[in-house]
């Protein structure tokens, strides 16, 4: 309850704001951050303390259905923060930037990651989709301008021709991904947080990001699965 009652100061304002506005912050930008709006406002700063300075927005942040989330990049498992609206789920918030015929490229582009093997997708199969569209066929050409669309604002990123979920977006959507998807989208057994590109024990069917497993299997002679203890098949990161 001390955080319930911990006063939201200017600092505290200014670094929502810069946050709502760069819609996704990674890690040591959000402790720079934090420490230059706690200076500007001459408030208290220490470093260890930025989880405490967020508890306190989120606290305030609660009757307003929003807040501040913490998430792992699954490329270099380095932490972003973002802030999520929790009274809507993604497709409504994003159905007043993209119009209808754009929102549904996203969903089986969605559909594809979530479903393949590694957490990608590619853009051809992506463009194939395009001319199956229930709302109206879209040409190749005007697909891979709203795929780019969807990159630069963060939704998707993309390396090489393969598609997958930015982090802002697994940040956002972990709650809606996990309740479409209950057959197919699974945690991080180490993180706790969703995996889209992850590796998946052969015996159990757990998976673990990849930032994970180079963790995990950091220093053992043999790497072996952290639930059954059966050998990890996979090639380690």
């Amino acid at each position: 309850n001390t955080v319930m009652a911990a006063q939201m100061t200017n600092a505290h304002r200014r670094f929502l704001q810069v946050l709502m506005s760069n819609g996704i912050t990674e890690g040591s930008e959000a402790r720079k951050l934090h420490q230059h709006c706690c200076e500007t406002d001459k408030v208290y700063y220490a470093h260890d303390k930025l989880d405490d300075f967020i508890s306190t927005i989120n606290s305030h942040l609660q009757p307003l259905f929003m807040q501040i989330r913490k998430g792992i990049s699954e490329d270099d498992g380095r932490a972003h923060y973002a802030v999520v609206n929790l009274a809507e789920t993604e497709v409504t918030k994003m159905a007043s930037d993209y119009t209808e015929i754009e929102l549904e490229l996203f969903r089986k582009t969605l559909d594809l990651i979530i479903l393949s093997e590694n957490g990608f997708a590619s853009s051809t199969d992506i463009l194939n989709l395009a001319d199956q569209l229930k709302t109206k066929k879209m040409k190749k050409k005007e697909a891979e301008q709203v795929l780019k669309v969807f990159v630069e604002d963060k939704w998707l990123s993309e390396k090489n021709g393969e598609y997958t979920l930015h982090t802002r977006c697994i940040i956002e959507m972990e709650q809606y991904i996990l309740s479409n998807y209950q057959d197919v989208a699974r945690k991080c057994n180490i993180c706790h947080s969703l995996a889209i590109q992850s590796q998946v024990c052969e015996s159990c069917g757990i998976g673990m990001h990849l930032p994970c497993v180079r963790k995990y299997f950091r220093g053992q002679t043999e790497p072996r699965c952290p639930k059954c203890n059966e050998f990890w098949s996979c090639d380690t990161p």
